[in-house]
């Protein structure tokens, strides 16, 4: 069997109307994901609901509803083979109220391009994104300066977008000679998949060029073990059989494993069996691996769905309360202390009290802007302090990063996002 590609998660933000769906679109279709046919077939419908030239969009939005308004609602995924990786791409949308689908998706990503049209320049969702790219764990950023072919492909202009957006990226903690920025023209095909000559003063690669510049993301194997239970089954002749994605450190067969909370509240131990993905069994589960796997000593009851399992000597953490900074990304009214809405943290879904607002920072560049504040409200960054309703594993950003971060759902919406600063262990 040819050695798979290693997979890259790749995710592409931007301010509403800056072009990300069109250059997903382009980068599909020149690439060859997708066929004349296709693409006709989404020119007549472009043309039937009155959105001419939005073809290219209309290959990642898949909604009816995003179709007749010509704006992302929902993220969509698609693959996409280059010479050394196989990406998923994730188009994230821009809009205001979609905010909160992009965090599901920029928590998945390894790599992301921010798209920011040439003529426009920064937009007030482009900062919220860079930041929000930071904040999820975003490590490899590239810029796109799209619709070039609105500034008459002029290299001045180019430059100064390019001067402003790396000076953006900094303060959210970007290294400006990391970040590759790159013009193009989606609508037009410059410099996508193809060279342009209207390009000509830059000599950097093009978009599908720079997908393979992007280095593999490290798998966390350092770190402990972490698997967050997805669901728990009973197989017939195996026993129960736990199934769930790895997302730091590494198991092997005859390891001994705690999984906690658990319905002690303190912990279930046993020994690892058996461990099986797509089907095969393996000898060891890495960062990435969703797996199934048996567990001696541990019974149908004692587990379930947001559990974490770890190794004895680094349990999982179990906290009393934590300190998180988060961004309020939609919600109606305003938050203040004593509000409990769901979390959803790793597999888990656990309400969590306000207990304190401690103080208001500044998205942008991380300054504190108001200690202590009565509320909080959409579009505010905030460091709060707040206390699980029952048992729940979590870790702190600087220690296991693929453990602290979180979405606030309340009554269908995703509400806020963040991470976790600090903790009380129980």
């Amino acid at each position: 069997m040819a050695k798979e590609k290693p997979h890259i998660n790749l995710i592409f933000v931007g301010h509403v109307d800056h072009g990300k769906s069109t250059t997903v679109g382009r980068l599909m279709f020149d690439g060859g994901v997708i066929d004349e046919q296709t693409l006709r077939k989404l020119k007549d419908e472009a043309q039937k609901v009155g959105k001419a030239g939005f073809e290219f969009a209309f290959v990642m939005d898949n909604l009816k509803e995003e179709r007749e308004r010509g704006v992302t609602i929902d993220l969509s995924h698609k693959k996409f083979n280059t010479n050394k990786y196989e990406y998923t791409i994730i188009d994230a949308p821009g809009h205001k109220d979609f905010v909160k689908n992009m965090i599901t998706g920029a928590s998945q990503a390894d790599v992301g391009f921010l798209v920011i049209a040439a003529g426009e320049g920064i937009m007030a969702q482009s900062k919220e994104h860079a930041w929000l790219c930071t904040t999820f764990g975003v490590k490899q950023l590239g810029v796109i300066v799209n619709k070039m072919d609105t500034i008459n492909y002029d290299e001045a202009k180019f430059n100064k977008v390019k001067d402003d957006v790396l000076a953006l990226l900094k303060t959210a903690g970007y290294k400006s000679e990391d970040v590759p920025v790159i013009p193009i023209s989606a609508l037009e095909g410059d410099n996508v998949v193809k060279k342009s000559d209207k390009l000509g003063w830059y000599k950097g690669p093009t978009l599908k060029e720079q997908l393979d510049v992007f280095k593999e993301p490290e798998k966390p194997t350092e770190l402990p073990l972490r698997l967050p239970i997805q669901d728990v089954y009973n197989v017939t002749g195996i026993g129960v059989v736990p199934v769930g994605r790895v997302e730091t450190g590494v198991m092997k067969i005859g390891d001994k494993v705690i999984v906690v909370p658990a319905r002690e509240g303190t912990g279930v131990e046993g020994e690892c069996k058996t461990i099986e993905m797509h089907h095969e069994q393996i000898q060891q589960a890495e960062p990435g691996d969703n797996i199934g796997f048996n567990v001696r000593g541990i019974g149908k009851k004692d587990i379930a769905r947001g559990d974490v399992l770890g190794h004895p000597d680094k349990v999982p953490t179990i906290v009393k309360e934590f300190t998180a900074q988060i961004v309020v990304l939609n919600h109606p009214t305003v938050l203040t202390v004593g509000y409990t809405p769901v979390f959803h943290i790793h597999t888990a879904q656990v309400a969590c009290q306000f207990m304190e607002i401690q103080k208001k920072i500044d998205p942008a560049s991380g300054e504190v802007k108001e200690e202590n504040p009565d509320f909080i409200k959409t579009g505010d960054a905030a460091i709060v302090k707040l206390k699980p309703m029952k048992p729940l594993v979590l870790e702190k950003q600087s220690e296991i990063p693929q453990m602290a971060r979180f979405a606030i759902r309340d009554a269908g919406t995703t509400v806020a996002a963040g991470m976790c600063i600090d903790l009380v262990k129980k």
